[in-house]
């Protein structure tokens, strides 16, 4: 990404006092600057549009360069104030249709590293977008779901958030079954969630997925599930 190093500086220049109270939202996970989502996007817009500018033109071009800047990304990744993590899935969104499937791998890093609820749920829906773009990347979700990594289980099956009747059904069952059963919040959760999502297109497919697991599912996905229908379990 071209000044890059301006927009770091950019980022460091606008940090407030709020940060320890930021901090304190994520568990004291990460130090953070104290910059609000709305400011810090207001920072990024001007460097992502010249981006995506540049992205274009070589594509238009037939260049042989990457359109996504991947040293910017590994870069701003490793630096310490949770920010930085924003900026790089708030760059990955933007970027998203440039994103090739050998990429993947590269998105697996960042699943893995730093993880927590909030850089993982950014990624998701780009990294959806890249699973649906090239289907051949499915069995690396099924994959991922069968990881002893929480945070890869919880991607593989909440990236098909907001697909509605583009949804794998296929894929949903698999990558959810093989979470069941890990008593961990954040998969138990975000089974539910993606469970939740897919009743506003599908109520009868969800419904029938909650009564065939039935003792298998925990109650937090249970509950997350079918928030707005009527199904008991037990």
């Amino acid at each position: 990404m071209e000044n890059a190093q301006a927009l770091i500086q950019e980022l460091y220049a606008n940090a407030t006092p709020d940060a320890a109270a930021m901090a304190k939202y994520q568990r004291n996970q990460f130090p953070f600057l104290g910059i609000r989502s709305q400011d810090r996007r207001e920072i990024l817009k001007p460097y992502l549009k010249a981006a995506k500018e540049q992205a274009k033109n070589q594509y238009q071009a037939n260049s042989d360069l990457p359109m996504i800047d991947w040293q910017f990304v590994e870069h701003t990744w490793a630096l310490g104030e949770r920010e930085f993590q924003y900026i790089v899935c708030d760059y990955l969104a933007a970027m998203k249709i440039y994103l090739l499937a050998e990429d993947l791998p590269k998105l697996k890093v960042l699943i893995t590293s730093k993880s927590w609820w909030d850089s993982v749920d950014s990624l998701v829906k780009t990294i959806g977008h890249l699973v649906h773009k090239y289907p051949e990347l499915r069995a690396e979700m099924v994959n991922w779901s069968k990881a002893d990594n929480i945070w890869l289980k919880r991607t593989a099956m909440i990236h098909q958030l907001g697909m509605k009747d583009q949804t794998d059904t296929l894929l949903l069952a698999v990558t959810c079954e093989n979470c069941l059963g890990t008593n961990e919040f954040f998969v138990d959760k975000g089974m539910g969630w993606i469970l939740r999502d897919y009743v506003k297109t599908n109520q009868a497919w969800v419904a029938s997925f909650l009564k065939s697991h039935e003792k298998q599912l925990s109650n937090l996905t249970w509950r997350e599930a079918s928030k707005h229908f009527a199904i008991e379990k037990g």
